[in-house]
């Protein structure tokens, strides 16, 4: 399916629609020399893309060409950015599409809100332009393998914003797990513990805003995109989407990503899970918000299981750690960079294991330095990674959205057998507590567990799931079928 062009979108025709060419441009795949400048667009400038240009900024031979928002009130803060890094201005443009007719445009950077993530990556790799795409790389399972595939197609850069896959230190982590010195790995775990206080940012009771007309500084039509047409409110611009499933995918597809993708890591050779099922609910508060505060999710790798947990509402830290990684072995325990054997709480030196180097220095030098040689295979986060990290949260939702509401007090029957799931479990009881929810009376929502095709990346014998791999397309803006 081609892109999009601008002027096709104007005429409101999908017939019109043409691939865009870009032989004999910098962007054609040439190799770029070092005194060549990279010019990038970024994409979304709340948030991640206030980094997006700062790392840009500091850059020699990158120039930020365009900042790229449905937005105007976002232009500012981050021409002030960049003057204040003493580089050129950028111009300001709403919609990407102009960006993508440039032929000039090396990288399209995108810091946008998730819905917008995969489609911006796949149109940006069909214009020839290489793509750095913020976590989640996709809102949905299918959207991921879209994006893989066309950049393959086109031989395009395409770096996951999964920045711990740029540290040493987990690396060696991955090397110990993969070594056997601890003996078997039982369960890689990953939390994402974040306090429900106040602000923009809240994950605590974000209240109720009532559809209202968008400012006139928002094309809201265009901040919309793939997602289907819906009144304009303000819990949704900006931040606050993360909470709906239309534009966000909670907190296991926001924050939760990066330890969802060290969590796989860990697990040697691990790809895609052979089941998966999430349990939770919204507590503690009567809100706008859609998607859990409160979530467990198991996932079966065979030898290993990798558990997530999510809390929206403040909690005390668990083995140190609210935002996180720990792995139990046989063996014992690693949790904070410190080896905790079995039956003790006190630390012994931790095994040594080299894991591959990793150069380049942070994400987005290495995404940079693999724009100009045309080495894929030496990104830290190609798209084919983060596309299955970010699709493990995807399943998980998944299953959470096909739950049935059973009381809190069984739901433990729903893993009963495994010692690690059970008393997870039982902490995310006591969490609830600690915030007046009862699990007399209380119920939670118990997800459907689901079985998963790694080939045909499809839920087995399950069409309500598979359904939820993908979504409705609100044209032009449509994630094609296949590349």
């Amino acid at each position: 399916m081609a892109r999009q062009t601008r002027r096709s979108f104007l005429k409101h025709t999908l017939s019109a629609a043409a691939t865009v060419t870009v032989a004999g441009t910098k962007s054609s795949g040439t190799v770029l020399g070092a005194n060549d400048t990279v010019r990038v667009a970024v994409a979304g400038l709340n948030g991640r893309g206030e980094s997006h240009v700062g790392e840009y900024a500091r850059m020699k031979g990158v120039e930020v060409a365009y900042l790229v928002d449905p937005d105007t009130r976002t232009y500012k803060k981050r021409l002030d950015q960049l003057r204040k890094a003493d580089r050129p201005e950028a111009a300001c443009v709403r919609d990407v599409r102009k960006v993508l007719d440039d032929k000039t445009v090396d990288v399209v950077s995108i810091a946008t809100p998730n819905h917008w993530h995969a489609l911006m990556t796949v149109w940006g790799c069909q214009a020839g332009k290489d793509v750095y795409v913020e976590k989640p790389c996709s809102h949905n399972v299918h959207e991921g393998r879209i994006a893989v595939e066309v950049a393959r197609k086109h031989n395009r850069v395409v770096q996951h914003g999964t920045q711990s896959r740029s540290g040493q230190d987990w690396a060696n982590l991955a090397a110990l797990a993969k070594s056997g010195q601890l003996g078997k790995l039982l369960v890689s775990r990953a939390l994402c513990y974040k306090d429900g206080g106040a602000g923009w940012n809240t994950r605590g009771d974000i209240g109720h805003k009532p559809p209202k007309a968008p400012p006139a500084e928002l094309d809201f039509d265009l901040w919309l995109g793939p997602a289907q047409a819906q009144p304009y409110h303000e819990n949704l611009v900006h931040y606050r989407w993360h909470w709906f499933w239309d534009f966000g995918n909670g907190d296991i597809g926001n924050q939760g990503v990066h330890q969802m993708d060290i969590a796989r890591w860990m697990i040697p050779g691990a790809a895609w899970p052979k089941t998966v099922l999430s349990l939770g609910g919204r507590f503690a508060n009567n809100d706008q918000g859609q998607t859990p505060n409160a979530q467990v999710t198991v996932m079966d790798y065979g030898d290993a299981l990798l558990i997530f947990e999510v809390r929206g509402l403040k909690s005390p830290k668990y083995r140190g750690a609210d935002v996180g990684n720990m792995l139990h072995f046989e063996a014992g325990t690693v949790a904070g960079g410190k080896f905790y054997p079995k039956d003790s709480d006190q630390p012994a030196p931790l095994p040594k294991a080299d894991g591959a180097e990793v150069k380049q220095g942070g994400i987005f030098d290495n995404f940079i330095a693999c724009v100009r040689s045309r080495k894929a295979d030496e990104l830290h986060a190609p798209i084919a990674v983060g596309h299955v990290s970010a699709g493990l949260g995807h399943l998980a939702n998944v299953s959470y959205r096909l739950g049935t509401d059973e009381p809190l007090a069984a739901a433990s029957g729903k893993v009963a057998g495994n010692e690690f799931a059970t008393e997870t479990l039982a902490r995310l009881a006591d969490h609830l507590k600690d915030h007046g929810v009862k699990p007399e009376g209380t119920a939670l929502k118990v997800g459907r567990k689901l079985a998963f095709d790694a080939d045909a990346e499809q839920v087995r014998d399950d069409p309500q799931a598979n359904a939820l791999l993908t979504r409705k397309y609100r044209p032009p803006f449509v994630v094609p079928d296949r590349a």
